[in-house]
């Protein structure tokens, strides 16, 4: 398999990167080779996308490509980034970005190996290697995810030493005893100012230190609510799930805390519009098992720029990504009414079912005679009236319906003219959806 010596990359259904709690990304840079060029015979995984986050290199293969999967570097098994040389022959080459990486006997990637060998990053498409490298320095400099290798307890650990404070106690008592007085008493004085403030930053580091821990428990506790709504294992609950919840409350809370790593411009370059797209598809997905399997596309807006928080998009790059699904092979789609009303909805809420089970609920005795309102058909199909009514129009367009208005609202019958036979008016078959309206007619005298 193609990037075997590399680790393997989770990625969702639409082809975006499953991130770690609190890994973010920073740059996307498309059309990228992969090589080992230390070791010819390994697989070159090539013209894919890279993503560099605060944890991993990700390398993604481009969506025509069925051969490469996708795999990841951790930032962990870096071990130094070289320099691009600039020359005369460089200015007319692909430019190429080389970094050492940490590898087992056998040439796998890993975070500590007794090995090591170099990998040539090799930028073919329409990007920025000088700002992709600045961010990789940054990322590998900020060495994030120590605190996910070593937890919070030994990121703690310097901030503890430098808070013990075992012998500065003697040094002020001793400073007391001595009469402040000359040159020496004037820096004595500026040395306990400066003490006294640097307490004040330790206290202020380790009230923000304690900040962070339970910002990460919260990204934590949020990531895991969406594996398990995602996962949809909801036989399998343990203790655990129990003390987490309903699904209903998961769904609310996981909404409110909104999305850890939204895709933005900066980030994604050129690839902006795709991977938020990607990004949008896997978001999607609760809110349409919530109302049905359909929502307008106001209510999705609305939704997704309150879990993007600060990173809001516009109404046209939402309009933009909703219109390039089709080019991706993700279970949600966009759909636009006759009416003009855009929606969007799974692709197993297909119109075949829904026109099938409003023709089943407006032959009931009942709504024979009555009809049915957006409200009924809202309860039946299990969404929001004001969608079951674009359903219920787009069933008389079809010619399933008829539609009576009046000052109490729509009122919607099943059309009875298909029964009639134009040449004898008068003539009741014994069967069919006629009959049972004269049945029911009868009945109800």
């Amino acid at each position: 398999m193609a990037g075997n010596w590399l680790l393997p990359a989770e990625t969702t259904t639409s082809g975006r990167p499953v991130l770690r709690p609190g890994e973010v990304e920073s740059s996307l840079q498309p059309s990228v080779d992969l090589v080992n060029e230390e070791n010819p015979n390994l697989s070159i995984l090539k013209s894919g996308n890279l993503i560099l986050t605060t944890y991993r290199l990700l390398w993604l293969p481009s969506t025509d490509s069925a051969t490469s999967s996708a795999v990841a570097v951790p930032l962990a098994a870096v071990t130094h980034i070289f320099q691009s040389k600039k020359s005369i022959k460089g200015m007319f080459a692909s430019p190429r970005v080389r970094f050492q990486v940490s590898i087992t006997p056998e040439g796998r990637v890993q975070e500590r190996g007794p090995k090591s060998t170099v990998i040539t990053l090799v930028f073919r498409g329409k990007s920025d290697p000088d700002s992709f490298v600045a961010k990789f320095w940054e990322a590998w400099r900020g060495r994030a995810w120590e605190s996910e290798v070593s937890g919070s307890g030994e990121g703690a650990s310097g901030a503890v030493a430098l808070g013990d404070g075992g012998g500065s106690s003697g040094g002020e008592t001793l400073a007391l005893r001595m009469p402040v007085v000359g040159v020496s008493g004037i820096l004595r004085k500026e040395q306990e100012m400066w003490e006294s403030t640097d307490k004040s930053l330790q206290d202020a580091f380790q009230d923000l230190n304690a900040l962070m821990t339970k910002a990460k428990d919260m990204v934590m506790l949020a990531e895991k609510m969406r594996q398990k709504l995602l996962s949809g294992s909801s036989s399998q609950a343990n203790a655990n799930d129990e003390e987490m919840g309903s699904k209903e409350e998961m769904q609310d809370w996981l909404l409110s805390v909104g999305i850890v790593s939204p895709v933005t411009k900066e980030s994604a370059g050129a690839l902006y519009h795709q991977e938020l797209s990607r990004q949008l598809a896997d978001f999607v997905k609760i809110p349409l098992e919530r109302a049905g399997g359909i929502m307008n596309l106001i209510d999705i807006y609305c939704l997704f720029n309150r879990a993007r928080g600060t990173e809001l998009i516009s109404p046209d790059d939402l309009l933009r990504a909703c219109s390039i699904w089709e080019k991706f092979n993700v279970p949600v789609m966009l759909k636009k009414f006759e009416s003009g009303v855009m929606v969007i909805q799974n692709k197993s809420h297909s119109d075949e079912e829904v026109f099938s089970r409003i023709r089943s609920l407006v032959q009931k005795p009942d709504a024979l005679q009555t009809g049915i309102s957006a409200t009924d058909a809202a309860r039946t199909l299990g969404i929001a009236p004001a969608m079951a009514k674009e359903h219920l129009l787009a069933a008389e367009s079809k010619g399933f319906l008829c539609r009576d208005v009046s000052p109490d609202g729509f009122r919607f019958y099943i059309n009875i003219f298909q029964g009639i036979d134009p040449s004898d008016a008068y003539l009741v078959k014994e069967y069919g959806v006629y009959d049972a309206w004269i049945r029911a007619a009868i009945t109800s005298r």
